[in-house]
């Protein structure tokens, strides 16, 4: 099978990690750096030329023809710069470098600069904007000014050449991190003194700061380059942080016994719609079905019985005493997980339904969309959630929940102490989305697309989800499972249908060719 494109805009090399992908702090990189330079044994000005001719060569497959202006710092970053330039210059490829004069350079720069002087390249000093070479039609920049080392905002000179390289209009192909990002927490960074590249060049693993959706104007397309750090040293770091590689999935994945009957495969209730929103509980219990779930019963209000019979056939349904709304639980023997949740609407009746079944459900729970918002409203109710539980809240909901955040990264860090504190599973739907268990592990999914970002793809996810918990996944499991399923169909769907037109809908229909592609990939 071809591979799909990468939607979010991260690619990996799949020649690198196999297992899930750890995502490391600035401290750590410099640690794998050190660990590698000692033990391969490599000379740092040897590592940053593997590094950079890494770089060259993506550069060169991306833009292979035109000009190229290398905007250079100091540090290493500037270093791999200046290798990137001198192997463009040697392939015959136009080039011009300006080098920030700041400070003195590292060693590994200053030798790199000798190198490409004496290799025949232009290099000119800039000590303020206006000296950059001037910007010309079809002209690449490679921003190499700074890297994951960077702590404080860029001001003076090196703001303005970020500030020169923002405003030419020109695609900026950024080394490891665009130049003023920090490698994690950007709430009191200088959005104006952040390069805003076209795509991202990063060595070796993604840094969190690339997996926030705050940052997504900055990063562009990431790509992450493996430049041979010591894999076991990185994996003994113990990285509570990475990104779902599809060969995680399957140590997880359940064998469909071949004398297998419905009963063995779990019976999932959806507690969903209401007047007006019936759609919600159409989309959930649409993908519960395609979930792998032996049984599905949707509990709706008592007008919508033909509705959900004629859009989803395979599931059973249970009927609330109200027309319009759901004012009653339905007996809870006969299943094996709930969700609860997709346009079931605030009313101030349903509100109880919530409370008791929080009470007295004794199988697992999954809480979406508006019981999100009934929660919000009723906060201590979240000491009594069963351990487990499962929430999917977008941004807003969690904010609703638990107090509003500055930042992609402060939201982050509350969901995942919020699960350990209350003991949940947490899938922070965004792009990436990003589960936190309780063990205090974040795992961002790496599926799915912008077709995706409208009304009823939540509800898609959480019908799948409440599906596998049905059928005794474990609840990080589920996750992890029902986000990867979730964001290829979407890929899947994109590929076929483009991201424009796609529907909901057709993410639940797709479901069935995502689970050929998971269930093939061992």
């Amino acid at each position: 099978m071809k591979p799909l494109p990468q939607g979010r805009g991260f690619f990996f090399s799949r020649r690198y990690l196999s297992r899930m992908v750890p995502v490391l702090s600035a401290e750590q990189v410099r640690q794998a750096d050190a660990h590698t330079i000692a033990h391969e044994p490599i000379a740092s000005i040897d590592l940053m030329e593997r590094a950079s001719t890494a770089c060259f060569e993506r550069l060169q497959a991306l833009y292979p023809s035109g000009r190229v202006l290398v905007v250079a710092g100091p540090g290493n970053n500037g270093g791999d710069g200046l290798v990137v330039a001198r192997l463009l210059h040697q392939a015959g490829r136009e080039v011009q470098v300006a080098l920030l004069a700041s400070g003195p350079p590292s060693p590994d720069n200053r030798t790199n600069q000798e190198r490409l002087r004496n290799a025949g390249a232009a290099l000119t000093v800039v000590a303020d904007a206006k000296d950059l070479p001037p910007f010309g039609p079809g002209t690449v920049i490679v921003d190499a000014l700074f890297g994951t080392g960077l702590s404080r905002p860029l001001t003076g000179v090196a703001k303005a050449l970020v500030q020169a390289m923002n405003s030419s209009g020109l695609p900026i192909v950024s080394i490891d991190l665009p130049s003023g990002l920090f490698a994690e927490d950007n709430g009191a960074n200088d959005t104006e003194a952040i390069a805003r590249a076209a795509v991202t060049l990063t060595f070796e693993v993604p840094k969190l700061a690339l997996l926030l959706r705050d940052n997504a104007p900055f990063t562009g397309r990431v790509e992450v380059l493996p430049i041979g750090l010591d894999a076991d040293f990185i994996r003994g770091l113990a990285c509570r942080i990475g990104v779902l590689q599809p060969q995680d999935l399957q140590p997880l994945l359940r064998p469909r016994m071949a004398v297998g009957h419905k009963g063995d495969f779990g019976h999932a209730l959806l507690i969903a719609g209401s007047k007006g929103m019936l759609g919600a509980a159409v989309l959930a219990a649409s993908a519960a079905v395609r979930s792998g779930a032996g049984l599905v019963t949707t509990h709706v209000p008592n007008d919508e019985t033909d509705l959900l019979h004629a859009a989803v056939p395979e599931s059973l349904v249970s009927l609330d005493a109200d027309p319009d709304r759901t004012t009653a639980l339905p007996k809870l023997d006969k299943f094996s997980a709930v969700g609860i949740g997709p346009g079931l609407g605030t009313d101030p009746r349903t509100a109880p339904v919530l409370k008791l079944l929080i009470q007295e459900v004794r199988v697992p729970l999954v809480l979406d969309a508006d019981a999100l918002n009934i929660l919000a409203e009723h906060r201590t109710w979240l000491a009594y959630l069963p351990q487990d539980t499962i929430l999917t809240p977008h941004p807003k909901e969690f904010d609703r929940l638990f107090g509003a955040s500055s930042s992609s990264y402060e939201r982050l860090m509350k969901a995942r102490d919020m699960s350990v504190k209350h003991g949940l599973c947490i899938v922070l739907k965004g792009a990436p989305s990003a589960t936190c268990d309780r063990s205090g592990q974040v795992v961002f999914n790496d599926t799915g697309n912008a077709g995706m970002a409208k009304g009823g793809s939540g509800d898609v996810l959480t019908g799948l989800i409440t599906g596998l918990r049905a059928q005794g996944y474990s609840a990080q499991a589920s996750c992890w499972i029902g986000n990867h399923l979730h964001g290829l169909a979407g890929d899947l769907v994109a590929e076929r249908l483009g991201m424009d037109g796609m529907t909901p809908m057709d993410l639940s229909k797709e479901l069935p060719y995502a689970w050929q592609r998971v269930r093939s990939n061992g």
